[in-house]
């Protein structure tokens, strides 16, 4: 099973290990690539309200809806901005805080981590290579465990040899003891990581882990509906930096704040404010407000959420490996390029077994 379970997902696994590897360095790597979108060339001493920014992208870009929001603590940093244009087409866009100056902008679509990301999670085909990457991953945390399985000796006195590659060895010997030997070194870390990415691609995996964390598959909505059922037609200059405003001082912590515009016309503006004093990331607090008046209508903080939905917030930090920063991002990235041998030398050992078998025959 372990040997054709590798080779039928071992080109899905290959794809997953390559693409999660880039993933596991994505801001670093987009920062360096992509400066204008994250920091100032100059701090200023004030910065222009949100709803500033937002009026330049309407006047000079066109755009429509605003869907996403993204303010840093950080004063170098710059405004993250997410909207609609006249064409539906979603557009990112970099802005200096300080004079409202769009710095960059780029399809949403078309930006490189949006397109590795989709290939890590979907493989570019949607719903389809979602089930199909989902599958490769439970398959592949079989393979975990069935590989230390065949790994473990038979007698004890030979557990030194199965930890150590012979490197003198022929390339055969030497292919075997680093697939099997280094295999066994990284099981722990790839085994968490391929349980933490089946949380993003089954529910039924999710609601296990709810279920045995708070007794109950029942989750608590991530959605309010909005109580103005009609616009009011407000005139409100300072709609978005209000809304800022009150969650800032909802949750009274150092952190960065995350407004989300409802993608129904039924639902409220969800805030997320994310605790950056805190030494593991994602710990962020929610607020709802009414995406009319701008009105707080509920208040959720990070202390009250249940063990489910904290573990579900450590899943990210978790399975990209920045738990705890860079020491953990290494050791993702590590496992993850080793991950991606693993179906190269077990095709090289199938390979290996399958002309021996021909040799056998042929004598």
């Amino acid at each position: 099973m372990h040997l054709w379970l590798g080779l039928g997902s071992g080109i899905i696994v290959f794809i997953a290990a390559l693409s999660g590897s880039i993933l596991v360095f994505e801001k670093e790597i987009d920062k360096a690539i992509n400066p204008e979108y994250y920091n100032v060339s100059t701090v200023g001493k004030t910065k222009k309200s949100i709803d500033y920014c937002v009026a330049v992208l309407q006047k000079q870009h066109s755009i429509k809806k605003i869907t996403r929001i993204y303010t840093f603590n950080d004063p170098s940093r710059t405004f993250q901005i997410l909207g609609k244009d006249s064409d539906k087409k979603a557009q990112f866009f970099s802005i200096d805080p300080y004079t409202g100056k769009v710095l960059g902008t780029t399809p949403q679509e078309s930006r490189f981590f949006v397109v590795v990301l989709s290939l890590h999670r979907q493989l570019l085909l949607g719903e389809t290579g979602e089930i199909i990457m989902g599958t490769s991953c439970l398959i592949f945390a079989f393979m975990l465990i069935s590989g230390i399985v065949l790994w473990w000796p038979k007698k004890m006195k030979n557990i030194r040899q199965r930890l150590t590659v012979k490197w003198s060895g022929s390339f055969k010997r030497v292919n075997w003891d680093f697939h099997s030997t280094f295999g066994f070194y990284s099981f722990l870390i790839l085994l968490i990581i391929s349980l933490t990415g089946l949380s993003f691609a089954f529910t039924w995996f999710q609601d296990g882990v709810y279920f045995l964390a708070d007794g109950t598959t029942k989750k608590p909505s991530a959605k309010v509906e909005n109580p103005t059922k009609i616009d009011p037609k407000l005139d409100n200059t300072t709609f978005y930096q209000s809304i800022y405003n009150k969650a800032d001082s909802i949750f009274p912590y150092t952190g960065n704040i995350q407004i989300r515009m409802p993608v129904d016309t039924i639902n409220s503006i969800l805030v997320l404010k994310e605790n950056i004093e805190m030494a593991i990331p994602n710990q962020s607090s929610a607020a709802y407000f009414d995406k009319y008046t701008a009105e707080n209508i509920e208040a959720r903080p990070y202390k009250l959420f249940s063990t489910g939905d904290k573990i579900r917030r450590l899943n990210y930090p978790i399975h990209t490996g920045s738990i705890y920063g860079l020491p953990t991002k290494i050791i993702a990235f590590l496992v993850t390029l080793f991950a991606m041998t693993l179906p190269i030398t077990g095709f090289l050992i199938w390979l290996g077994k399958k002309n021996k078998k021909k040799s056998v025959k042929k004598v």
